[in-house]
Order: C-alpha cells, then structure tokens, then sequence
C-alpha cells in the first residue's frame, strides 16, 4: 500500500509540474499564479502548497527536476573509465543538445528570469542550479588537459562559453536566429533541422581545438 501510494504520490507531484511548467513559460513567474496553476492541474490549492511551500518553491522544483536529471546524465558520463576525455566530451556534448531541444520552453524561462535583472533569491537559486551543469562540462576539458588528451592551451571557460552560448542564441532570441536560418525557430525544425547541426558543429569544432592528434577515436 504504502509503495502505491508513494507511486500516485509522484504522479500527481509530476503531474503538477507539468502544468506549472507550461503556464511559467507562457506566463512568466511574476504573472502565473499558484491558484491558476492548481486550477489547471485539478488539485487544490492546498495541496500545491503542501507538496511545493509557495509558489517560488514550485518554480523552483520545475527546474531543478530538468538540470538535475542532466546533472545525473553527465556525471554518469565523467565518471567513466571506459570512455575517453574526448569521448566524454563528445557524449555529454549529444545528450546536452537533446536535452536543450527538447526542453526549449524550459531554455526560455530560465533566461528570461536570470536576464531580467532582478536582486533576489529566486535568480540566485536558479544561477547555482544552472551553474552545476556549465561545471561538469568544465570538470570533464580539466582532466582532458591535466590527462594531456586535450591541448594544454585550451581554455575551458570559452569552450564552456561556447556550447551553452550557441544554445542560448538559437532558443532565446528566436527573432535573430529565425533570420540567420532562413526559418521559423518552431519545435518541429529545430528538432529535425537545428539539432543535427548544431551536433556536427559543435563536436566538429571542439574536435579540431581540444584533441591533439585528430583521427583520435573516442569510444
């Protein structure tokens, strides 16, 4: 019984998040509100608050549940001793750009509410949390080098830089990347268009910078 419960428990916890996820990204935090959210959800808004405390706690968990899942994906990858530095790099490089196509709508919010200037808990919350990824990333080029897979000149900060720069030019200034690619930044073409290609050019790219010998092969 109790295993059921815990199940229906997570279900509906998701279920929640679901919702929420989809009202902050159309609404924003400031303007989605908890008893809409609950609304849309079909629960009360009592037990929103139970499971989430308030309303940046709900935004808050809508997030963490996204970067923690990656967070999990690319430790799991830097962890490995059956993989190569340029072999980590290059896994993490295709499950990040999955992952960031995927979750465009999360992309969204996340840069509309660091970029918006505000001095509060909630943007220094989201920093850190977004923080531990662009880290695992710069873990993964400092043992390359410290291994001497990777060119002792190569600069982790930019390379870091890079691969989450491209994503936040493609996802959030859709009006800029829309006249570059000659199309519509819609769900459908960066799926079947942008992501193949944002792939071969980064892993391209960071190939020719990071790895000494070229024809090196990863896995």
């Amino acid at each position: 019984m109790r295993k059921e419960y815990m199940e229906e428990r997570k279900e509906k916890k998701d279920h929640i998040l679901d919702v929420a996820e989809r009202m902050f990204s159309e609404l924003g935090f400031e303007r989605a509100s908890t008893r809409a959210i609950a609304g849309k959800a079909d629960v009360n808004i009592a037990m929103l608050h139970y499971y989430f405390g308030s309303k940046e706690g709900l935004f808050l968990a809508v997030f963490e549940r996204k970067i923690s899942s990656l967070k999990s994906l690319l430790q799991n990858v830097g962890n490995c001793d059956t993989l190569s530095s340029w072999g980590k790099m290059e896994t993490c490089i295709d499950t990040f750009v999955d992952r960031f196509i995927v979750n465009s709508r999360i992309q969204k919010l996340i840069n509309r509410e660091i970029s918006s200037g505000k001095k509060w808990s909630l943007t220094d919350k989201l920093t850190d949390m977004f923080m531990i990824n662009i880290l695992e990333f710069k873990k993964i080029l400092i043992e390359g080098i410290k291994t001497g897979d990777f060119h002792a000149y190569a600069d982790p900060e930019m390379v870091a830089a890079t691969i989450f720069g491209i994503r936040t030019f493609v996802i959030n200034t859709p009006q800029l990347s829309s006249l570059l690619f000659g199309n519509d930044i819609t769900d459908k073409f960066l799926a079947e268009e942008v992501k193949p290609r944002v792939k071969t050019f980064i892993i391209t790219l960071l190939k020719a910078y990071l790895v000494k010998d070229h024809d090196y092969t990863n896995k």
